[in-house]
């Protein structure tokens, strides 16, 4: 694994776990009705990508990251998360179409990605 690689790898997996823990502080403040917060945890989870895996096997899990996240916007009625969540599908879809084998392209990815998830963080925070 190349460095490039390996950074991408911790900065996913970074992310993933801190939206972990915006969830669990949704719940614990009992602040958000239980719909929103089963979307916001589920979406939060989806939040991940694996740089390590096959380029076609990345863009498959792509794509079904993206209409979940989809399906996940048309279940929520906050238009705050609705409009974050269609923001990480479209993140998505840019992976979809990246040259992916690219270590530097996914550590690009995860920058672009980084301003979408903190908005869906707050959406749902």
């Amino acid at each position: 694994m190349t460095r490039g690689g390996t950074t991408a790898a911790l900065a996913v997996l970074a992310l993933l776990l801190s939206g972990c823990a915006e969830v669990g502080n949704a719940v614990d403040q009992g602040s958000r009705t239980a719909d929103k917060v089963a979307v916001c945890t589920e979406a939060l989870g989806l939040a991940d990508l694996n740089p390590l895996v096959d380029p076609a096997r990345l863009k498959a899990r792509a794509e079904d990251k993206e209409r979940r996240l989809r399906e996940l916007a048309g279940d929520v009625q906050d238009q705050d998360v609705k409009n974050a969540l269609l923001g990480m599908a479209d993140s998505y879809v840019q992976v979809q179409k990246e040259r992916i084998e690219d270590a530097g392209v996914v550590a690009q990815w995860v920058q672009r990605n980084v301003k979408k998830l903190d908005a869906l963080r707050a959406a749902c925070g």
